[in-house]
């Protein structure tokens, strides 16, 4: 157990919230993944839906469109991204504090209904993907002439 310290503040609650959402998260890769290569972080995400898709935007900060993976299996969408090392500085430099550095993103979302692989697309954009989910219209009946 660990004790956060804090400094009375006249912030917003949502501010006073992602402090300690950091420091925890900084805990974590801290001591439980002090050996681990990457830290695994969780992306904020939107999900939308309209009558025939569903639109999922993701924060994805500093991550190439390159570095992004998504896969759709069903109803189920999972998101990985891999941020690259941050760069190690000038000759002569010395790092003193280092908070950028590789670091692994993974979501995964399962949706009401089947989305249409085929249909959907996929956008970065300045740190934010944008899916655009296409639902899977189910099969529609139709009649066969018989000969």
């Amino acid at each position: 157990m660990f004790i956060v310290p804090f400094a009375r503040s006249t912030a917003p609650v949502s501010e006073l919230v992602r402090y300690v959402d950091d420091i925890l998260d900084r805990q974590a890769a801290g001591s439980a993944h002090a050996h681990a290569r990457t830290a695994l972080r969780v992306p904020k995400l939107d999900v939308a839906e309209t009558d025939t898709a569903y639109t999922v935007t993701l924060d994805l900060p500093g991550v190439a469109r390159d570095d992004v993976q998504v896969s759709v299996e069903g109803r189920r969408v999972t998101l990985k991204a891999e941020v690259r090392k941050a760069d190690e500085g000038q000759a002569g430099e010395r790092l003193v504090w280092r908070e950028r550095s590789l670091a692994g993103f993974e979501r995964a979302v399962v949706l009401p209904q089947e989305v249409d692989q085929a249909s959907s697309s996929a956008k970065l954009d300045h740190g934010v993907l944008t899916l655009t989910l296409n639902k899977r219209q189910p099969a529609t009946s139709t009649r066969l002439t018989i000969n």
